[in-house]
């Protein structure tokens, strides 16, 4: 793993020096840790989802593939960027899914299935969307910490590297992010 982590580190930074084969060769090294992130997305979103890790992949790959000018710092600034572009995916897809169903008009359920339908993994991904944006205005760094975390599944010690803070402030600030986001979902 250590020699994997060096070898993306340096294609990371041969491809943001320019070099367009590197990114050619970073691909097949990060596409199992990202497929894994995608299933982890996926896992939380409704069963009928329409959008399948393999489609997330796809969409947070030309995202990344975008990002020429960045100044790649390591392999887990790299995953951090991927959960970030994965979440924004998912979220402009939750939003269109939204919007189209409040186009399509309003329609008649029963008492039973309001329950299921106001705790739609969809909706849910937006309000946790609208807090982590809120909580970005409180605390960034807690935020962007939320997002490697929760969402990019990295560890304490890859989330401490991204931030260039100690594990300690990550184990704290996480636990403090936690409670805060909990407080501010169950306003809703």
């Amino acid at each position: 793993m250590a020699f994997e982590s060096h070898e993306v580190t340096q294609l990371l930074i041969a491809w943001a020096g320019g070099e367009e084969s590197a990114f050619d060769r970073l691909m097949p090294l990060v596409y199992s840790e990202l497929r894994r992130m995608a299933g982890r997305y996926m896992m939380r979103q409704r069963p009928d989802h329409t959008l399948q890790p393999t489609a997330l992949i796809n969409e947070a790959y030309l995202r990344l593939v975008d990002q020429k000018q960045a100044v790649w710092q390591n392999r887990a600034h790299f995953f951090g960027v991927a959960a970030q572009a994965m979440r924004h995916i998912l979220v402009d897809y939750a939003r269109a899914r939204h919007a189209a169903k409040r186009e399509a008009g309003e329609r008649v359920i029963s008492i039973d299935q309001a329950g299921a339908v106001s705790r739609e993994p969809t909706a849910e991904l937006v309000a946790l969307d609208d807090a982590l944006e809120s909580l970005a205005a409180v605390d960034p760094r807690k935020s962007h910490l939320v997002v490697l975390r929760y969402f990019g599944g990295l560890s304490v010690e890859e989330t401490a590297e991204v931030l260039k803070v100690s594990p300690e402030t990550v184990t704290r600030d996480w636990r403090l992010a936690k409670t805060w986001l909990l407080r501010e979902l169950s306003k809703s």
